[in-house]
């Protein structure tokens, strides 16, 4: 049952990652919220296009600045997940290593600068991937992510612990 931030019995069931944000993991947090709005669909179809219609622009023989532009809009199109994660990195990087706590209330992360605490009512779910879980936040856009890299788990069981966690405050995306 999805209690999603609500009082309930609290058990001492605690999870805790350590870890440095990477931009690989910042770029699985992107990825999932993309598909899940079906970017990466959109995203594809129009990298596609403009890739086709730029193959088009060389056959026929159409000048080299026209050919250029079109596969600097593929380029472009591509990379902005990309360019995403390496402003999001620049932006968290300084905070050094995050130490994140996950419990029947939610999920705290402490940085060297900071400590966010957020309950369970502010995400709609999380999907799980290899390397990571990550947490989608409940606005139409899904703006806000809570990535947690699994290799910031201490233990191998702890992600088995973590995945049950979530699952008694969060559905599956």
């Amino acid at each position: 049952m999805v209690q999603q931030g609500r009082d309930t019995a609290h058990s001492t069931d605690v999870v805790e990652l350590v870890y440095r944000p990477t931009r690989g993991d910042i770029l699985a947090g992107i990825r999932v919220r993309d598909r899940i709005r079906k970017l990466a669909l959109l995203r594809g179809a129009v990298v596609a296009l403009f890739a086709l219609f730029g193959l088009r622009l060389i056959v026929t023989g159409a000048g080299l600045g026209q050919i250029l532009l079109q596969w600097l809009v593929v380029l472009l199109v591509w990379s902005i997940p990309h360019i995403q994660a390496n402003h999001v990195l620049r932006t968290i990087r300084w905070h050094g290593e995050h130490r994140t706590t996950v419990t029947e209330d939610g999920i705290s992360v402490t940085t060297d600068h900071c400590t966010l605490t957020q309950r369970w009512s502010l995400f709609r779910g999380y999907r799980d991937t290899r390397d990571h879980l990550v947490l989608l936040s409940r606005d139409p856009s899904i703006l806000c992510l809570e990535v947690l890299p699994k290799s910031g788990l201490r233990a191998p069981e702890d992600a088995i612990r973590l995945q049950a966690l979530l699952d008694r405050h969060l559905n599956r995306a």
